[in-house]
């Protein structure tokens, strides 16, 4: 059997998941500012769980079920306010230079974004959900070297509904380790088109931030402008969480 490789890039095409067979797929899913990274980043700090959801609503019944839970999660890029929560203050945004080993520690986080969150549910039903960003891009690689799936759907989380140039460039990047798996098989467009834009950018990935939205948006922001250095970092981080079939995202080493 030939195998199979397809990226969606935008937000618009989570809703054709849910019409389609993923039971023989395997989803990488990408929201490098900042969603993924987020995660990424807590769970190598000792987060127990991230459990993703869609919506504040979604969130707050959620940390019912687990009051010992933190509430992270941003709308319009900002940590998720009372005023927004029925009176209940998110204790972390989504920053991940807030997921710091003191605050998340053993614990267990409930997480809404504008994108991301919604991303790893659209990808439901699959064979497997694994989590990616730039900073942890080789251990998922590795990953998919050593056990490499019949068919491989990268799925971006975009930006608001549309396409986000950081993330189709981490999916380029990914593409790059694993064409040659592919190579001999069926691999759509929207792989050759992210791999020709990492090809472009890959020794500037700062400097392609002047083209993203997402990469501006929070270059103008004076405390979270250093996210964006902190999300392009590459391969410092040797863990692939995966969604797991009770809803919550872990993270396994790539190595075990």
């Amino acid at each position: 059997m030939k195998r199979h490789l397809e990226i969606l890039f935008s937000p618009a095409e989570f809703a054709t998941l849910h019409a389609r067979d993923l039971s023989q797929t395997t989803c990488v899913v990408l929201d490098v500012l900042r969603a993924t990274t987020s995660m990424i980043t807590a769970l190598a700090n000792g987060a127990q769980a991230i459990i993703p959801v869609i919506d504040i609503p979604e969130a707050l019944a959620t940390k019912h079920q687990h009051p010992a839970a933190l509430l992270a999660g941003e709308r319009d890029g900002l940590r998720i306010p009372a005023a927004l929560a029925q009176g209940t203050e998110f204790d972390l945004g989504n920053s991940p230079r807030e997921f710091t080993p003191d605050r998340v520690q053993d614990r267990t986080l409930i997480m809404t974004t504008t994108n991301g969150t919604r991303a790893l549910r659209a990808a439901t039903g699959s064979a497997s959900v694994l989590v990616a960003c730039f900073r942890n891009l080789a251990a998922v690689a590795e990953l998919l070297l050593r056990t490499p799936p019949s068919r491989l759907l990268i799925v971006c989380g975009g930006t608001y509904e549309e396409a986000a140039l950081e993330d189709t460039l981490a999916a380029g990047a990914l593409c790059a380790r694993l064409w040659p798996l592919y190579a001999d098989g069926h691999i759509a467009d929207s792989a050759s088109i992210a791999l020709a834009l990492h090809e472009r950018w890959q020794g500037d990935l700062t400097g392609a931030m002047q083209f993203a939205r997402n990469g501006r948006k929070l270059l103008a922001h004076a405390t979270l402008r250093e996210d964006v250095a902190f999300c392009l970092e590459r391969d410092v981080i040797d863990l692939v969480p995966d969604l797991h079939p009770d809803g919550s995202v872990r993270g396994s080493h790539a190595s075990t």
